[in-house]
């Protein structure tokens, strides 16, 4: 049977006859054909008729329909309606501006908007070092994206990349108490790009830049941390970065190596993967090979593009040559930010005794976690459906709390270094095993560990 999913989950509306033994019926067959039953509710009752709502999960949008199917035949029922539970909760956005303060009577709005508002806005123009403290900029980030590497889509433009920003937004919410607005771009140029962020800037406190392709999306953070006095982030590569190095800092706990010591490969040379790279030499990695779809990185090839060239020069230091089945060969660790099923679970066997596998291509990452977990000591993915799932959400939230906490005018390699040993030390050594070397993304310490080592005040 398929593995079902709670992302696909449908509600159909039933039709029957007031016998409730047609309703076991249904939930017998669904059962039968691989899906999961979460919820039956009566919503009618006549004498002669009864209206069922039954909620399941399916494995994908195929499965799905194939249970309506099955339905469909069952003797003395009517499927009257389909519901797909993903899109009734999408509807009209997940996200919405509420006022903060009272708007009742006319008192009130001669406080909060005219007259009162002009004395405020004379004050800030007078002493603009106050604008955090008397506007929402001081608690607001811009989540801002081109819509042309979302989630594992590709590029499918602003206007679709809008809901899976909302999330975003929704997340800073819940986790950090940040007020963060989606701003898609119809632009796809990077000149555009940064002039668009430039100039809505001072209404934010920090840019968080999301889903944005590479390589278009290093310069357009280089050119925005040098052109803000605000802190730019892009979350794809160092948010994915900091939560690698915690997980990883706890892996290597439990295995009993050494991050100086160990033998790591990286599969996957773009935005990811290069941060990973550059926070695993920061954090004191000596040994670290990075390989793509022509194989591995080495500052001997003239072939390479500059990006990957920088890459190479930082990187390799064995001159390792050849594809990835060759690079594993006795390495300690793999890390996934590349495509899926790329790598042979038979490859890991090859490894070194007590290896580390990162498999964090999403949806569908390198290997299989079960099938990894048979050759490796610790696995890790960004499957929510599997132990240890690495997730952005860890360190975003906690890193711009701290941020705008701090007043900071950037973002720092010693902040990123500081946020992956926060959320490390969440987990205590009594908690520490192969199925546990992160904490949940739910864990109330997490962003109060993270925002605290960024700005460097205690939180409470």
């Amino acid at each position: 049977m398929p593995a079902t999913a709670s992302s696909y989950s449908i509600t159909m509306r039933l039709h029957t006859a007031p016998d409730h033994g047609v309703v076991g019926t249904v939930a017998t067959g669904i059962a039968a054909a691989g899906g999961v039953v979460t919820a039956i509710d009566v919503t009618d009752s006549k004498h002669d008729l009864l209206v069922v709502d039954v909620t399941c999960s399916a494995a994908d949008e195929a499965h799905a329909k194939e249970l309506v199917a099955v339905v469909e035949q069952i003797a003395g029922v009517e499927v009257h309606k389909v519901s797909d539970r993903t899109f009734l909760l999408h509807i009209g956005g997940k996200i919405e501006v509420s006022s903060k303060v009272p708007l009742k009577t006319r008192d009130d709005l001669s406080l909060a908007y005219t007259p009162g508002v002009g004395r405020v806005s004379a004050a800030l123009a007078a002493n603009p070092e106050d604008v955090p403290r008397l506007t929402i900029k001081g608690n607001s980030v811009a989540v801002v994206t081109d819509g042309s590497a979302v989630l594992g889509l590709g590029n499918i433009g602003p206007g679709a990349a809008l809901p899976v920003m909302e999330g975003k937004a929704a997340l800073f919410k819940k986790f950090a108490g940040i007020d963060a607005w989606p701003i898609c771009l119809a632009s796809q140029d990077t000149d555009e790009i940064v002039k668009a962020v430039e100039m809505i800037a001072p209404g934010f406190g920090g840019i968080n830049l999301e889903d944005i392709a590479a390589p278009r999306c290093f310069e357009i953070e280089a050119r925005l941390r040098e052109s803000l006095d605000i802190p730019v982030f892009h979350d794809d590569q160092h948010g994915t970065a900091i939560v690698v190095l915690a997980a990883l800092t706890n892996a290597l706990r439990w295995v009993g190596k050494e991050l100086a010591d160990v033998r790591i490969v990286v599969a996957g040379a773009g935005a990811a993967g290069s941060a990973i790279v550059t926070l695993l030499l920061a954090g004191g990695a000596r040994d670290v090979v990075v390989s793509d779809r022509d194989g591995t990185l080495s500052a001997d090839d003239d072939s390479l593009s500059p990006a990957h060239a920088d890459l190479a020069s930082r990187t390799n230091p064995r001159r390792v040559r050849g594809s990835l089945q060759e690079a594993l060969v006795d390495a300690d660790v793999f890390v996934g930010v590349s495509a899926p099923g790329i790598l042979d679970p038979a490859w890991i066997a090859t490894m070194a005794d007590q290896a580390v596998v990162f498999a964090l291509a999403n949806p569908d990452p390198e290997v299989d976690p079960a099938a990894a977990a048979e050759h490796a000591a610790v696995v890790a993915s960004g499957r929510s459906d599997y132990p240890n799932q690495i997730n952005n959400v860890l360190a975003f939230p906690g890193v711009f709390r701290g941020l705008l906490d701090a007043r900071a005018h950037e973002v720092t390699l010693d902040m990123l270094l500081r946020a992956a040993e926060a959320i490390a030390h969440v987990v205590t050594d009594q908690e520490l095993n192969a199925s546990f070397i992160i904490p949940s993304v739910f864990h109330p310490d997490v962003p109060k560990a993270v925002a605290s080592a960024i700005s460097g005040k205690p939180r409470d």
